[in-house]
């Protein structure tokens, strides 16, 4: 009988949503939870998010490397080689133990020990990258992959473009006139049918720099009747945004630390967003319109790529992060809230859209597995 599929990443939720999508994927295409097995990091968002789910779950020790030589980072950074060095021990003997028929890697920095142990007992990896700079973890480890399912584009022999796999309920977001309207109305208090409203959202902890930037936004929208901001802080900063009362003589203004983002995304005319891979994805996959602040410093300025490839085809405005401010924002979003341009902005964005992602990601493992 063939080993379990081993799906390995994370450390944020950028990963750990994929590794949730093609487990789902796997499952609807005849595996049963006991033939899937995660491998995680203990100090990831894993343990949350994962830890309920009907698939065993393992986590290994080992944080991200810091890219800076500034003193504390590198400290820091020999107390991460020496977890990968541990991680990287148990992981050779897990998957010796396990025998998995396939690893399936969507990378982070929770994914390396596991995709090297699997070159080490010969085990067929199936590389999934979400990016369209694919991180270190995945590039040192791509000529021994079977298969690369890429987000993006790429060049390579054992590519397949695939798309980035979403949660189902993202792709099921019903994002017609109706819908739309039934959303706001259904929000506490509801939301004027006829406000514009912009979603912002830069991840579980959020942005300081982006939240600072829709503050001040909100405060020059102040006497706008026609918008509406619903301002997802992240938990860092969720205390400084919402304590501060602001000017509002028609702005429908709202701070929430977290939300459901299949709901959000129902009522939502154009986004603020950072450019994650996943982030990216969900917007082309909707057709949301979306100004991208891409985070600075990011692995091989993966983000910024990211946001590029929406923005060639007219899909996002790109907004520097060092140039973010509520201004900055104020003047690319009233040229988009004209209908024509929004309506043209979502086709463009739409043109990126690879709906069934997960599926064909779950089609590609399980052939590696047959042949195995």
């Amino acid at each position: 009988m063939s080993g379990p599929v081993v799906i390995t990443g994370g450390g944020t939720g950028g990963h750990v949503f994929p590794m949730q999508a093609v487990a789902d994927a796997l499952r609807d295409a005849g595996l049963t939870s006991s033939e899937l097995r995660f491998v995680g990091s203990r100090r990831g968002q894993e343990r949350q998010l994962l830890a309920n789910t009907s698939v065993a779950l393992t986590l290994l020790p080992g944080r991200g490397v810091r890219r800076s030589w500034r003193a504390r980072d590198v400290v820091a950074n020999v107390g991460a080689v020496a977890g990968l060095v541990s991680a990287l021990a148990l992981a050779i003997v897990l998957v010796r133990r396990w025998r998995p028929s396939v690893v399936v890697s969507v990378g982070g920095y929770a994914s390396f020990a596991v995709s090297v142990a699997a070159m080490c007992w010969r085990t067929p990896l199936v590389l999934v990258e979400l990016d369209a700079a694919p991180g270190a973890a995945q590039r040192v480890v791509a000529n021994y992959a079977r298969k690369r399912c890429c987000a993006f584009p790429v060049k390579g022999e054992n590519v397949v473009v695939t798309g980035a796999p979403l949660r189902t309920a993202i792709e099921n977001v019903d994002r017609s006139k109706v819908a739309r309207g039934d959303a706001k109305a259904a929000r506490t208090p509801p939301i004027d049918a006829e406000r514009k409203v912009v979603v912002v959202m830069t991840g579980s902890l959020g942005s300081t720099r982006v939240n600072r930037a829709v503050r001040d936004l909100a405060v020059e929208w102040s006497t706008r009747a026609d918008r509406a901001i619903i301002h997802v802080t992240g938990h860092r900063d969720f205390d400084e945004m919402s304590t501060r009362v602001l000017p509002s003589d028609g702005l429908d203004y709202r701070v929430v630390a977290f939300g459901e983002m299949a709901e959000l995304w129902t009522l939502c005319d154009v986004a603020i967003c950072r450019a994650g891979a996943v982030t990216v994805a969900e917007l082309t996959v909707l057709s949301i319109p979306s100004v991208l602040v891409p985070l600075p410093g990011a692995p091989g300025d993966h983000q910024t790529k990211n946001a590029e490839a929406v923005v060639n085809v007219g899909g996002a405005q790109l907004l520097r992060d060092a140039d973010c401010t509520g201004a900055a924002l104020a003047g690319l979003l009233d040229t988009m809230m004209d209908p024509m341009t929004l309506a043209s902005m979502e086709r463009g964005a739409g043109t990126l859209a690879r709906r069934d992602a997960a599926r064909a990601i779950a089609t590609v493992i399980l052939d590696v597995r047959v042949s195995s």
